[in-house]
């Protein structure tokens, strides 16, 4: 071995013992007849010293010809150190060098590999693998991993098995765009990779399984923000004979072993929440519960008062911001012009400060008198010193708007801690949404989602108001994880497929082979898929997953690292059988 101990291991016990490391130079101090290395590796930092007069000339030259990230390997007595360092596990020794050897140079690295650097996103993402020396990025990296091993523990001592599907697999119309793989061997038709295991893990419990789980690499050629990658990982799971309070009993367990274990927090309990009342009182499907703010519909009250904005409108909407009727004239304006940015797409903002005196002032006195104001206040639970805020227009884009104007006063007033985790669970979703583009209904989850047997009957007179047997799994606003149960049956499948827009040769010819293993046997089952990304990035307080990917992609999906993708030869091209024409593009 080339070291007896690694960077971080050396405490106070260790004095006088005869130790070898090996690790990457982070800093040289050269005060002259003093020299000081901080020598790094995964696991911490070790003080090296090189002291003239004690130190062979010849290794205290070596040691001040070392630049950052040299890679070597040393060997000397531990000290204590006189001027100790309590930021730092070693912080209390160094190591008296008694010899030095370097293992490799290195290029000056183009940024500082430190906690605090001065790389940027796009020059860190193209050196990764400097970047990846960094504790902070290490860290979560080493989150990554103790999620990723509770989790497997946890499902195997509920009688979970990890089993492997295919990733050459076959493309689906529905859900995001694929990533597709031609075939060589079969010239013009090509695999897809998956966007979930979705199918396969159902034909799992046709074989009798019963409870599998997979932590799987999926892939969705879609748009990219922070919380996306092309490629990600899901914990994927299917139960057999189980109906969904199984199901969430199930994974609550699971969420609630992973908070215990990785970050020492016992949850409280985990709200419910149909879909429905999520989008009435928050204007969205994965509600942060960390702060109140529901809104609070007011046509009855601020309608036929002569305010023609309100008079026209389908719906207003207001939120009570508490504690906030300090806000100035230019921070009320600053959120007016804020709602107005295309982003949001509202047209203005109707503001009523609650005064401690038990008066009101608003931006429309001229429309209200004190006792319209008092009512606004009393239906939105309002105090003195609180402000209420008010969107009106058509029932859609309000409540979209009001969500979002919601979650920015949240993080303006400080009641988006991301030391409070408010998980919730999201259920009766629609089955059904329509798609304007399109002109036809498609599938919210998937077409293997079942409707709420008391409901199937809507799927000829309403099928928009058919609710699914679908629950997500949402924690400060994130959606976690979602699924639901699925459909076992034949017929019900095929009447899915139907109102989907599926004709039969259609549905036969993507999906025959799952509605004929439903001929041999396939018990009632559900599962549920995880984002495992973006369950690591909650539990690190980040908003973006990439820093829990050891190599991720930039938000054009490109890996500057490697520069992929890219062009291949026209040799692979025509074994292919692709022809490639750009230039209308």
């Amino acid at each position: 071995m080339q070291r007896t101990h690694t960077c971080g291991q050396l405490r106070l016990e260790n004095i006088n013992e005869k130790v070898t490391l090996a690790g990457w130079v982070q800093r040289v101090r050269n005060k002259g007849g003093l020299v000081w290395v901080d020598l790094r590796d995964r696991y911490g930092v070790t003080q090296l010293i090189f002291e003239e007069g004690s130190t062979a000339p010849e290794l205290l030259e070596k040691a001040v010809s070392l630049g950052r990230e040299f890679v070597v390997q040393t060997s000397g007595i531990v000290i204590e150190r006189t001027s100790k360092n309590d930021k730092i596990p070693t912080g209390h020794i160094e190591v008296k060098v008694s010899d030095l050897e370097i293992l490799n140079v290195a290029k000056v690295p183009p940024f500082i590999i430190e906690d605090e650097t001065d790389g940027g996103d796009e020059l860190r993402m193209k050196y990764r693998y400097l970047d990846l020396r960094r504790n902070v990025v290490r860290e979560k990296l080493q989150l990554r991993h103790r999620m990723m091993q509770e989790t497997r523990k946890y499902m195997d001592a509920q009688d979970f098995i990890e089993v492997e599907t295919p990733v050459l697999i076959k493309s689906t119309p529905e859900g995001a765009r694929d990533f597709v793989v031609p075939s060589r061997v079969n010239p013009g038709e090509f695999y897809a990779l998956p966007q979930s295991p979705q199918t396969f893990k159902q034909l799992l419990m046709v074989s009798g399984f019963d409870r599998y789980f997979q932590i799987v690499k999926c892939f969705r050629d879609e748009d990219l923000r922070a919380d996306r990658q092309p490629e990600f990982t899901q914990i994927d799971c299917e139960m057999s004979f189980v109906d969904q309070e199984d199901i969430l009993n199930t994974f609550e367990g699971l969420v609630r072993h992973l908070f215990t274990n990785v970050k020492g927090i016992e949850l409280e309990e985990v709200k419910r929440m149909t879909f429905a009342d999520a989008m009435k009182y928050y204007g969205n499907d994965k509600p942060d519960l960390r702060f109140d703010m529901k809104f609070s519909e007011l046509n009855e009250l601020t309608q036929n008062k002569g305010f023609a904005i309100f008079d026209q409108a389908e719906l207003v909407l207001g939120i009570c911001a508490k504690g906030a009727a300090e806000y100035t004239r230019k921070q009320l304006d600053e959120l007016t012009n804020w709602v107005k940015r295309p982003q949001i797409g509202a047209k203005g903002l109707v503001y009523v400060k609650c005064n401690a005196d038990g008066t009101f002032k608003s931006s429309v006195d001229k429309f209200y008198n004190q006792d319209d104001l008092k009512a606004w206040a009393d239906t939105m639970g309002a105090e003195p010193g609180d402000l209420l805020l008010v969107l009106s227009g058509d029932e859609k884009s309000t409540r979209k708007q009001m969500s979002e104007l919601r979650l920015k006063m949240g993080e303006d007033l400080g009641l988006r801690d991301r030391n409070v985790f408010k998980p919730l669970w999201v259920v009766d979703f629609p089955l059904l949404e329509w798609d304007e583009e399109t002109q036809r209904y498609h599938a919210m989850h998937h077409p293997f989602t079942s409707p709420k047997t008391e409901d199937i009957p809507l799927l000829e007179s309403d099928p928009g108001a058919v609710r699914a047997n679908a629950y997500d799994l949402v924690i400060n606003g994130v959606e976690i994880g979602g699924g639901s149960i699925r459909i076992h049956d034949r017929p019900t499948q095929q009447l899915m497929f139907k109102h989907l827009g599926f004709s039969d040769e259609e549905a036969q010819k993507q999906f025959g082979f799952l509605m004929e293993a439903f001929e041999y046997g396939a018990p009632p089952h559900g599962g549920i898929a995880f984002g495992f990304d973006r369950f690591c990035a909650i539990f690190g307080g980040s908003d973006s997953i990439r820093d829990y990917i050891a190599f991720p992609k930039n938000n054009s999906g490109r890996d500057v690292m490697i520069d992929s993708p890219s062009t291949i030869a026209e040799d692979q091209l025509k074994e292919l059988s692709i022809k490639v024409n750009l230039k209308d593009s």
